[in-house]
C-alpha cells in the first residue's frame, strides 16, 4: 500500500479551484497521463456518481471506473477505483487562506500485481507524478490557461 499526502496554494478563489478539480472532463488538463475522463452517470456531480478515466499510469495504459465516495462544494471532493488494475483512493479537500485556495491531496493507492518494479520505485514514481499534476494544475488555474471554468458545478 502506498500512502502519501500533498498540499499546495493556488491564487484563484476556491470556487474556481474545486469546479476545475471536481470535473473529470478537465483531468486530462492537469494530470499527466490522462489521456481522457467523463462522467458515466447521469445527472449532477454527487456521492456516487460514476466517471472513467484512460490514459497512462507508471508507463502502463489504464483505464479504470471511479465513484465519487465524498462530495461537498467548496469543501472536499473523493474518489475510489471500482474497476482497473489498480486500487485507488484519492480526496481532495480545499480551504480558503487569506487570497489563496488551498488543497490537500491524500492518496491512498494498492498496485496489487499491477507494477512489475519493486515497492520503493513504484512509490518514488507515483510521488513525482502527483507533485507534477499539482504543479501543471497551480500553472494553469493561476495563468488562466483554462479552456472550461464553469460558473457553477450541477449540484
Amino acid at each position: 500500500m502506498i500512502s502519501f499526502d500533498l498540499r499546495t496554494l493556488i491564487y484563484r478563489p476556491i470556487s474556481q479551484v474545486f469546479r476545475f478539480v471536481a470535473s473529470p472532463e478537465n483531468d486530462f488538463q492537469w494530470q499527466y497521463g490522462t489521456l481522457a475522463s467523463t462522467q458515466l452517470s447521469n445527472g449532477d456531480m454527487r456521492i456516487g456518481t460514476l466517471f472513467r478515466a484512460v490514459g497512462h499510469f507508471m508507463g502502463q495504459r489504464t483505464a479504470s471506473v471511479f465513484e465519487v465516495t465524498d462530495f461537498e462544494v467548496d469543501r472536499q471532493y473523493g474518489f475510489k477505483s471500482i474497476s482497473g488494475p489498480v486500487a485507488f483512493h484519492t480526496l481532495y479537500t480545499f480551504e480558503t487562506q487569506q487570497d489563496k485556495s488551498g488543497i490537500h491531496l491524500a492518496i491512498h493507492i494498492d498496485p496489487q500485481d499491477f507494477f512489475k518494479q519493486t515497492m520503493a520505485i513504484v512509490e518514488k514514481g507515483i510521488k513525482k507524478q502527483y507533485r507534477e499534476n499539482f504543479a501543471l494544475l497551480k500553472s494553469i488555474l493561476e495563468t488562466s490557461q483554462v479552456d472550461r471554468l464553469p460558473e457553477r458545478i450541477p449540484l
